[in-house]
């Protein structure tokens, strides 16, 4: 029993990429959460109303075999609006009776139903019409993602919309080009391998991202001809269910893609345990991956694919422009409030210029605007309570552990998970903050001496999911990417999410890579056909 309620914890917490750590188990009950000292002047504090969304909730319920119904159960549970912590809309609370069901009818939509019997052009053509109807609806899916998230509206409409359309248009051209080969072989025998669909994709999303990850799991799958059982994150479900809705009307044949909204101890742990799902995709925590790759392996051995937590080394070399540098490592660490598994929040400077950089790091962090994400400001609130209580105890892990508070360290007006943009210099390898995945807008800069230094600590990480690397010289830049234990860096950019760039990680990032060509992988079969040839006129 104490095994089963550990799983469902953890499932339960399928939080993208925000790392688990001993520590935290005694959250709240630091006075770090109310010091009075503030260090952050000219962001924008704010006590006034909050915004009115521009947008209706329209969908709360399930979607199965192309219908939008009640759980089982009935029951439903509260989406919250991270500005202020009311609730948005009660959604129904999917449980092991609801992906039962979903499972079944994707199942009998893959095995009897005209998905995987479709031409490949077919497919492509209805996820193309979905692509449109998705940018016809871009300002609803940007408000509705913006109040269940509380991240920007304009990074939302501007950036990761035009990213979800790319994604699957991407997809939508790769349907009609995945094949297989005619391989010689010895002997009389005539000899195809065959990429077949891989069946039921389990696909489990985070609540950093909800639509881009969608469109990193979803487009790949269906491009492949699978059908699919998605569970939403319990703490953003609403754009996941409207996307749903859009990808039927697009033509999408009914039980092919199945949306279940809820939590991970009944919804989650079904999922990734079910006997009749053939593969599962998860992001989120590497501890919560460590359990869904366990419930596979218990229940069917199912393949998974894992995208999980980092903590990105961002390296700024002696012979950086260091204004350049500076604003790029304060986007790599601060965009989408830090809470992005790939966040450059180890940042490495060279000593020759370390003090130059700390001080305008802390002037750019001192100027970043802060308040209602509806508003033309650079960063909106944290997800919810439990959330921002775990990063204000970071942040005074730091403080007691002699790491120096350039700026930041409280929080921003009185309701809402808004945090100040905070900067740590002199902050040494071994402190939590240089170590763990805090997953908030928290810089820790570290002084370093030369490319064996840098390249040794960077590298002394469970994590191994991105790097940045700023620097005018193309040697130490290959020496740099070549050396580093990652499977992205970035060089003198960050965060670059084109459709075609693999994206995954090494070590306890992850297994496997979405994104790009290598996605489809994960959702194709190799079968090899072989036959034997009478009389061949060539071998």
């Amino acid at each position: 029993m104490a095994a089963t309620r550990r799983i469902s914890y953890l499932i339960s917490r399928s939080l993208a990429c925000s790392s688990a750590s001993s520590p935290l188990l005694s959250i709240g009950k630091t006075s770090g959460l109310h010091r009075s000292t503030s260090r952050y002047t000219t962001a924008a504090l704010f006590e006034e109303e909050p915004v009115t969304p521009p947008v209706e909730i329209k969908y709360t319920k399930l979607l199965i075999n192309g219908d939008f119904v009640d759980a089982v159960s009935g029951k439903r549970f509260a989406t919250l609006d991270p500005r202020t912590g009311e609730v948005i809309a009660e959604v129904a609370e999917g449980e092991a009776e609801d992906i039962n069901r979903a499972v079944s009818a994707a199942r009998k939509a893959f095995d009897e139903g005209p998905w995987p019997k479709m031409t490949a052009y077919e497919r492509s053509k209805i996820m193309l019409r979905f692509a449109e109807l998705v940018e016809k609806h871009t300002d609803e899916l940007a408000a509705l993602e913006t109040w269940d998230n509380g991240k920007p509206f304009e990074q939302a409409a501007k950036a990761e919309l035009p990213m979800f359309v790319r994604v699957f248009r991407y997809y939508a051209g790769w349907a009609d080009k995945i094949h297989g080969l005619t391989v010689p072989s010895d002997g009389n025998y005539h000899t195809q391998v065959l990429h077949e669909p891989i069946g039921v994709a389990g696909q489990i999303i985070p609540w950093n991202f909800p639509l881009v990850m969608f469109a990193w799991k979803v487009g790949p799958a269906l491009a492949c001809g699978n059908t699919i059982v998605l569970k939403t994150a319990e703490h953003t479900p609403l754009t996941a269910l409207y996307v749903g809705k859009l990808l039927h009307d697009a033509g999408l044949p009914p039980g092919v893609l199945n949306i279940v909204s809820g939590f991970g101890p009944t919804a989650g742990a079904t999922l990734a345990s079910h006997m009749d799902v053939d593969k599962l995709a998860f992001t989120g925590s590497t501890v919560t991956g460590k359990v869904v790759l366990e419930l596979a392996a218990k229940s069917n051995l199912k393949p998974v694919t894992l995208e999980l937590g980092g903590k990105s080394p961002f390296i700024v070399c002696e012979d950086a422009h260091i204004d350049k540098a500076v604003e790029l490592a304060h986007y790599a660490t601060f965009f989408n409030q830090g809470q992005c598994c790939c966040a450059g929040s180890r940042t490495f400077v060279h000593e020759k210029v370390y003090d130059e950089f700390v001080e305008k790091a802390k002037a750019r962090a001192i100027r970043r605007t802060v308040g209602d994400p509806f508003k033309k400001v650079e960063q909106g609130p944290q997800i919810d309570s439990k959330h921002f209580e775990k990063v204000m105890w970071y942040i005074e892990s730091g403080i007691k552990s002699k790491a120096k508070l350039e700026c930041g360290g409280n929080r921003v007006g009185l309701r809402g998970y808004f945090i100040q943009p905070t900067v740590f210099s002199d902050v040494k390898d071994n402190m939590l903050i240089a170590q763990e995945e805090i997953f908030g807008p928290v810089q820790s800069i570290l002084k370093f001496r030369d490319l064996d230094d840098v390249i040794r600590r960077a590298n002394s990480t469970k994590y191994g999911l991105a790097a940045g690397i700023f620097t005018q010289d193309i040697d130490t830049a290959n020496t740099l990417s070549r050396a580093l234990r990652a499977g992205t860096v970035w060089v003198n950019c960050f965060d670059v999410f084109d459709a075609a760039i693999p994206f995954g990680g090494y070590k306890m990032s992850g297994i496997g890579r979405e994104k790009g060509i290598y996605s489809l992988h994960n959702y194709l079969q190799v079968k090899a056909v072989v036959a034997p040839l009478k009389n061949p006129a060539w071998l």
